[in-house]
C-alpha cells in the first residue's frame, strides 16, 4: 500500500475541487479500507445559518440506500424459514393477492421480482419521494389497485420505490414486528449502528442535519416528512461512522473462506447474494476530459447495484435521493476499499463526488486488490506443466490431461510445441515481471523467461471432474523482438514523453498507416498516461511484430508494433489503455 496518509490528503483535495461551485450546504464522507473506517470528514454546515460543521457522527436522512437494509431484512426471514424468494407476494401481503402484470400471461409478481426491480411496476422517481410518510390505511388502499406496470414481472429492470414500500409491508406481516422495529432488531442492534433508525424524534438536535434546495440565489429548507407506509424505500437517519459498519459488513463477505462467521445478522454467503446482479441494464460509454473513455455494464441485486467498469472493475453501489438530501456509498470488492458520501441538498452530487474520491483512492494504490489464489490442485497442475516443458512424459502427461486434450490437440504434436519452445528458448524459470493470475481458482496463467532470451506464456484451466485435470493447455513463445521493431517503440516512447508528441521523424511509415490520426493518438495517449516507460513484452514473433506493456503513475496501455520485416517500413502502430488487472472479488 502507498503512503496512505499522503492518499488520503489527495482525497480530500479531490473532494473541495469537486464542491467548488456547488450550492450544497454541508457534506460528511468518510473512506473505509481493511474492514475499518480509516478517514472521516466534514465540509460546510448541517443547518443553514448556524455554525454546526458536518462530521462522521452527524446524521443524515440517506432515502434509497435504505432499499439494502430492506432487502437485507427480507433474506434473514428467508433464513429462517418463514418465506421463499419465488413466493407470490400476495401470498404474504394480501392487499396484492389479486396484483396482475399489464398482460394476460404476465406471471404472479413474487417476493425476488421486488427485490431486483423486476415487477414492472412503472418507474416512479421522483413520485415514490413524496410517498415517504404515507399512512398505513392509505397505503393499503393503493395497493389495492389498480397498479401500473411498464412491462411484465420478470422481464427487465425497472427501478421501483413502490416494491420496495411492499417489502416493507412484507416484513411487518411475516417478522410479526413493525418493520423499523424489525430492522432495528435483526441488522442494526447486532451491527451496533446506534445512530441509525427512522425516527427524526430519535436524533440529537445537535447532530441532524437539515435539508435544502438552493432557489433564486439561496436556501430553501425542505420539509421531512415523518416515518410512513414507504420508509422501507427510503426512511433511514444514519451517520457516516455507522455507514462504514454496514459497508464494511456487506464487503466483507468477500473473498469466500472457511473462517467461522457466528454472530453476523447474515451469512456471507447471503450477503454475496445481495450483490451478484439479478436483472442487467445495457452498458453505459463515458468520455472522460482526458481522452479515456469509461464503459460500465451491470444490474440491480438484491438492494444494491452491481456494476463492472472497465476502470474500477467490480463495483457495488447504491444511492439515495431525496427533498432536502442526496447520499451515496460504494466499494469495490476486489480490495474492501468503500466510500460514503451524505449532503443536506435535495438529490446532492453525492453519487458524483463518492466515484470521484474512490477513483483517486484506487489509481493511487489505498488499497491493493486482494488476488485470486489458486486451487492447491491448479499448483499441482502447472508444476506438471512445469516438468513436461523440462522434459516431456507421456506417463505424466497421461495423469495431468483431461480426456478432451488429445481429442483437441494431439499429444504428439504438442510434444513437438514444447520441444521447439526448448530449444528457442533454453531453460525457463518463472518470470518475476509477470506475477502469475487466476480468474478462477482452477484457472492459473504464468510465464517462464528463457535463458536463451525471450519467454513463454501458459495458460491452464481445470476440469469440474474429481480429481480435477488440466482440460485446457495453452502455451505462447514470446521471443526478443527484431531489433528494427524495438527501434520503433523506443521512439514512440520517446515521443509521448517528449514536450510535443509527434511522429519519430527517423521512422517511414507506410502511406496507408495515416499519420494524422497516428498523430491525435499519440496526443491523446500523451495527454493521459505520460510519462511512461517500455515494460514487458508480451508478444512477439521475432521478426516484424511486437506487443509491450506501458507502464506509467497512471495506469498502463499495450504498444503494438507491426513493421516490414524486409524493409523496415511501419505497418501499424496501435496503442491500447489497459483496464484495471482486478478480479471482480478478490480473494
Amino acid at each position: 500500500m502507498s503512503d496512505l496518509a499522503a492518499v488520503l490528503r489527495e482525497a480530500d483535495a479531490v473532494a473541495d475541487r469537486f464542491l467548488e461551485g456547488r450550492h450544497v450546504p454541508g457534506v460528511a464522507y468518510g473512506i473505509v479500507a481493511g474492514g475499518e473506517l480509516v478517514h472521516g470528514r466534514g465540509i460546510g454546515t448541517l443547518r443553514v445559518g448556524e455554525a454546526a460543521p458536518p462530521d462522521i457522527d452527524s446524521v443524515f436522512r440517506i432515502a434509497s440506500m435504505t432499499k439494502s437494509f430492506t432487502a437485507a431484512t427480507v433474506l434473514t426471514l428467508r433464513d429462517e424459514g418463514r418465506l421463499a424468494l419465488d413466493d407470490p407476494i400476495g401470498r404474504h401481503v394480501p392487499e396484492v393477492a389479486d396484483l396482475r402484470g399489464p398482460t394476460a400471461d404476465s406471471p404472479p409478481i413474487t417476493v425476488r421480482h421486488l427485490l431486483t426491480m423486476s415487477a414492472g411496476l412503472a418507474t416512479d422517481d421522483p413520485w415514490g419521494d413524496r410517498q415517504q410518510g404515507l399512512d398505513l390505511d392509505s397505503f393499503s388502499a393503493l395497493l389495492r389497485g389498480p397498479l401500473t406496470f411498464a412491462w411484465p414481472p420478470g422481464t427487465r429492470f425497472e427501478y421501483s420505490n413502490l416494491g420496495y414500500g411492499i417489502l416493507g409491508r412484507l416484513i411487518t406481516n411475516v417478522a410479526g414486528a413493525e418493520y423499523r422495529d424489525a430492522v432495528r432488531k435483526r441488522l442494526l442492534e447486532p451491527l451496533q449502528m446506534t445512530s441509525t433508525g427512522y425516527l427524526r424524534e430519535e436524533v440529537p438536535a445537535a447532530r441532524l442535519a437539515l435539508g435544502y434546495l438552493w432557489r433564486d440565489g439561496g436556501y430553501v429548507a425542505e420539509p421531512m416528512d415523518p416515518y410512513g407506509a414507504l420508509a422501507a424505500m427510503g426512511g433511514l437517519f444514519t451517520s457516516v461512522r455507522d455507514l462504514a459498519r454496514w459497508v464494511a459488513f456487506l464487503a466483507d463477505a468477500y473473498p469466500p473462506r472457511d473462517d467461522a462467521e457466528a454472530g453476523m445478522p447474515l451469512s456471507r454467503a447471503d450477503r454475496r447474494e445481495m450483490q451478484t446482479a439479478q436483472g442487467s441494464w445495457a452498458p453505459t460509454l463515458t468520455l472522460r476530459v482526458d481522452g479515456e473513455p469509461e464503459v460500465a455494464s451491470g444490474g440491480y441485486g438484491f438492494g444494491l447495484f452491481c456494476e463492472d467498469d472497465s476502470r474500477l472493475g467490480r463495483l457495488v453501489r447504491h444511492g439515495g435521493g431525496y427533498p432536502g438530501f442526496g447520499s451515496h456509498m460504494i466499494w469495490q470488492p476486489a480490495s474492501g476499499l468503500g466510500v460514503i458520501t451524505l449532503t443536506n441538498h435535495r438529490y446532492g452530487p453525492a453519487a458524483g463526488l463518492a466515484r470521484a474520491l474512490l477513483r483517486t483512492l484506487v489509481d493511487h494504490g489505498a488499497a491493493p486488490a486482494r488476488r485470486l489464489r489458486p486451487a492447491p490442485a491448479t499448483e499441482a497442475a502447472r508444476r506438471d506443466v512445469e516438468r513436461l516443458l523440462e522434459s516431456w512424459d507421456d506417463e505424466l502427461a497421461g495423469r495431468a490431461f483431461a480426456m478432451n486434450v488429445e481429442l483437441d490437440e494431439p499429444l504428439e504434436r504438442r510434444r513437438a510445441d514444447l520441444a521447439r519452445i526448448r530449444e528457442r528458448h533454453g531453460p525457463l524459470r518463472p518470470d518475476p515481471a509477470r506475477p502469475p493470475t487466476s480468474d478462477t481458482p482452477l484457472h492459473l496463467a504464468w510465464s517462464m523467461a528463457g535463458e536463451n532470451g525471450g519467454s513463454v506464456d501458459l495458460e491452464i484451466l481445470l476440469s469440474p471432474e474429481s480429481p480435477p485435470r488440466i482440460q485446457a493447455l495453452d502455451v505462447t513463445s514470446v521471443p526478443v523482438p527484431a531489433a528494427q521493431v524495438q527501434a520503433v517503440a523506443a521512439a514512440v516512447i520517446a515521443t509521448l514523453n517528449g514536450a510535443d508528441p509527434d511522429v519519430p521523424g527517423e521512422l517511414t511509415l507506410d502511406p496507408g498507416l495515416g499519420r494524422p490520426a497516428l498523430v491525435r493518438a499519440l496526443r491523446i495517449v500523451a495527454a493521459r498516461h505520460a510519462p511512461v516507460r517500455l515494460g514487458r513484452v508480451m508478444a512477439s514473433d521475432g521478426e516484424g511484430t511486437a506487443t509491450w506493456r506501458l507502464d506509467g503513475d497512471r495506469g498502463s496501455l499495450d504498444l503494438a508494433v507491426a513493421t516490414d520485416p524486409a524493409t523496415g517500413i511501419v505497418t501499424s502502430i496501435v496503442l491500447t489503455p489497459r483496464s484495471p488487472e482486478l478480479p471482480p472479488h478478490g480473494d
